[in-house]
């Protein structure tokens, strides 16, 4: 995992996984230094990652007072319990679904949660969060928010793309990577984390951008992309093409079987 402070009260926890055949998936979580510090997401859920000591190389956990989900998924919620248990004064902000979802799992504190739905607002002592649905998004309970002080966006999924490299995908600012380059990233994860698109109607999907193209954040920070710096205008154009894209279609067991003779050792040993 590579930490930095893209902006003065922004840090990026910046982490990725490799999908064979797609390519390497951005997984960032953030951490916003409000006057009430807020962490958006809390990463993989994996053994062998660190995330708490990754939030304490910015900011000590117990002063902590917001921990913002963007939704349920694993690669959001890898180190949620163990954040709350190390900020005792954090409170979880996410949906009445979200809770459901979680508590399959293990169940949510209900006294340390603040229910909040696309259009509401949360007041962080210093600047006010006004929560959105991202035009794209792979689970209903999907909250992300513009920060109403700086002006930027937290996109959850939206905005994600696989890169070829870990490097690329944990780069500071995803003008490293080539302009066409991006749209193809972008369209595919479009097909494959909201494989809903291809089938909706390209004018009304276009007006679920309006939000964004009001507000014309300077950063976008997504779940899936390295921080997005004044490109905004251009990836709401690729994503608002994203309708109609052909679905995406994964590998089969006929597939499955091929790759896994990949990772068969040579020889005629047993």
């Amino acid at each position: 995992m590579v930490v930095r402070k893209v902006r003065p009260d922004v840090s990026v926890l910046s982490d990725s996984l490799e999908v064979p055949g797609i390519g390497h998936i951005p997984v960032n979580a953030f951490v916003l230094h409000a006057a009430q510090p807020v962490v958006v997401d809390t990463g993989l859920g994996l053994p062998d990652r660190n995330f708490l000591d990754e939030v304490a190389s910015v900011i000590d956990p117990a002063d902590v007072r917001w921990i913002w989900l963007t939704h349920p998924d694993r690669d959001h919620t890898g180190a949620i319990f163990d954040l709350l248990a190390a900020a005792p004064e954090a409170r979880l902000v996410t949906t009445f679904l979200a809770c459901g979802i979680m508590s399959c799992e293990r169940p949510v504190p209900l006294d340390r949660v603040y229910l909040l739905n696309p259009g509401q607002t949360l007041d962080v002592g210093d600047r006010t969060l006004t929560g959105f649905r991202p035009p794209l998004f792979d689970n209903p309970a999907t909250v992300g928010f513009f920060d109403d002080l700086s002006g930027v966006c937290f996109s959850s999924d939206c905005f994600g793309g696989p890169l070829p490299s870990a490097e690329l995908a944990q780069a500071d600012d995803v003008r490293a990577v080539a302009p066409q380059d991006l749209r193809a990233a972008q369209l595919l994860w479009a097909t494959v984390d909201s494989p809903w698109v291809h089938n909706v109607d390209p004018q009304k999907f276009l007006g679920t951008f309006q939000q964004l193209r009001d507000r014309g954040p300077e950063f976008i920070f997504s779940t899936h992309l390295p921080p997005a710096v004044g490109i905004a205008g251009s990836m709401i154009d690729t994503l608002g093409s994203a309708a109609g894209e052909t679905a995406f279609v994964g590998p089969d067991q006929a597939a499955l079987e091929q790759m896994l003779t990949q990772f068969e050792p040579s020889g005629g040993g047993h």
